[in-house]
């Protein structure tokens, strides 16, 4: 079984590229197929979600022409089937983007319930609001959602909580919907301006993306396009933390330091020193940090899949330190194997209470999901001596070559598949 192996306590230094956002790309990716013309879609970030996702297209009878690791050219002319396949879809949370596509393009989706990682409640009650306030017929059956529609029709849909996935998949069905739809209480985050701006440069007359009203006109058809996605906010805010647990000097390239915002705030307030240029941030970790209190929320606060990563770096961080769980209540699994390392965490319902320590011990630790994962090798680097991270596949459905870039930057860290391999890297490594 494939893990990580990691010799803590080195100070990374460097640079490091950020990729191009996950979150982003599985929406564009699903949006992609509602034009008969080609879309080429760059910047396209090279992890297992975003395979599976082209995959599905592929299986639903979209052309799929992958030019490089980066880079894509679909064409959803040749579509025979609204039904998306329960091998893919079961595989990630994002497989519910086609309901809102293929309703929106064909007006009848099939697409068995997302599966993704375990990390609480994430029911799709707003997106099925949204799809019968324009005129879908939709019902659960057999573990898939089944949305059919003579004809969709703009409306008024206010969401009763903010939610990126229904925001996103209500723009898609209601962009050549007949009238004006209007979305309040939308999702503000990266992403869902990322995936709005995808689709009018497809010809959709979306306005207001990113603020708490969005307004969109519906249109005839959408033409092709060439888009490159954004980079991605929650990578490059790993490596932020990556840099100030182990008190190194990282510079962080292709990021918008808007996006960071929130997480430039919080390692400032611990004493850190982040300086940002146009397109890059540098993160100098310093010797000695402060404790801070967290909340997460949607954005523009801070992001929930940053959670697991910050409470890394606050554990060795002077004092204590709370983080309020504010989006997914079984977003602290890592904190189990936080405490294998040495980690001193108390969680009471939604609060984690965060005692500063010294520092980490190596020990075999498992990724409970996606950015707890990121979040164990943070603490493998900082640790003293040696870390196997476990169930690494959850982190490679959303970071590229994540070792690689990490071993770029002097962190001491290698994938293995067998206990031999791992004893060579012991010995090579000392």
């Amino acid at each position: 079984m494939e893990q990580y192996i990691i010799k803590g306590g080195t100070p990374l230094s460097g640079e490091v590229t950020i990729s191009g956002a996950k979150n982003a790309a599985l929406g564009i990716l699903a949006a992609a197929i509602m034009s008969d013309e080609d879309v080429v879609v760059e910047n396209l970030p090279d992890v297992r979600d975003i395979n599976v996702m082209l995959e599905a297209i592929m299986e639903i009878g979209a052309e799929v022409d992958r030019r490089d690791r980066h880079t894509v050219r679909i064409n959803g002319r040749s579509i025979k089937e609204v039904s998306v396949d329960d091998e893919f879809i079961r595989r990630i949370r994002a497989s519910y983007y086609f309901i809102g596509a293929l309703l929106g393009k064909y007006r009848h989706a099939r697409v068995p319930l997302p599966g993704g990682c375990n990390i609480g409640s994430r029911p799709i009650d707003q997106h099925i609001k949204g799809f019968k306030a324009l005129g879908a017929e939709v019902r659960i059956e057999s573990g898939a959602v089944m949305a059919d529609a003579d004809i969709l029709r703009a409306a008024h849909i206010y969401f009763d909580v903010v939610s990126v996935g229904a925001t996103i998949n209500v723009m898609m069905a209601s962009v050549m919907a007949e009238g004006q739809t209007i979305i309040e209480n939308a999702a503000k985050e990266p992403h869902i301006v990322d995936v709005a701006n995808f689709l009018n440069s497809m010809g959709a007359n979306i306005r207001g993306a990113g603020t708490d009203t969005i307004r969109i006109r519906g249109v005839q058809k959408l033409h092709g396009t060439e888009y490159a996605i954004i980079p991605d906010q929650i990578e490059a805010g790993t490596f932020m933390c990556m840099a100030a647990a182990t008190r190194g000097n990282v510079l962080i390239k292709n990021v918008i330091p808007k996006h960071l915002e929130a997480i430039t705030a919080k390692l400032i307030e611990m004493g850190n020193e982040v300086v940002e240029y146009d397109e890059a941030v540098r993160v100098i970790g310093a010797a000695s940090q402060r404790h801070t209190d967290i909340k997460t929320l949607p954005y523009p606060g801070f992001p929930t899949d940053m959670q697991p990563q910050i409470s890394v770096t606050l554990s060795l961080a002077e004092g204590t330190s709370m983080v309020t769980e504010s989006i997914f209540e079984n977003r602290f699994k890592y904190v189990d194997e936080l405490a294998r390392m040495g980690g001193n965490i108390k969680v009471e319902g939604n609060v984690a209470v965060i005692d500063g320590i010294r520092n980490f011990s190596g020990a075999t630790v498992s990724a409970p999901d996606l950015r707890a994962g990121a979040a164990l090798v943070i603490a493998g680097l900082a640790a003293e001596g040696f870390t196997a991270v476990e169930e690494i596949g959850y982190i490679q459905r959303g970071y590229e070559n994540f070792e690689e870039k990490i071993s770029a930057i002097g962190g001491k860290i290698e994938l293995v598949d067998s206990e031999r391999e791992a004893a060579k890297f012991r010995l090579r490594v000392g």
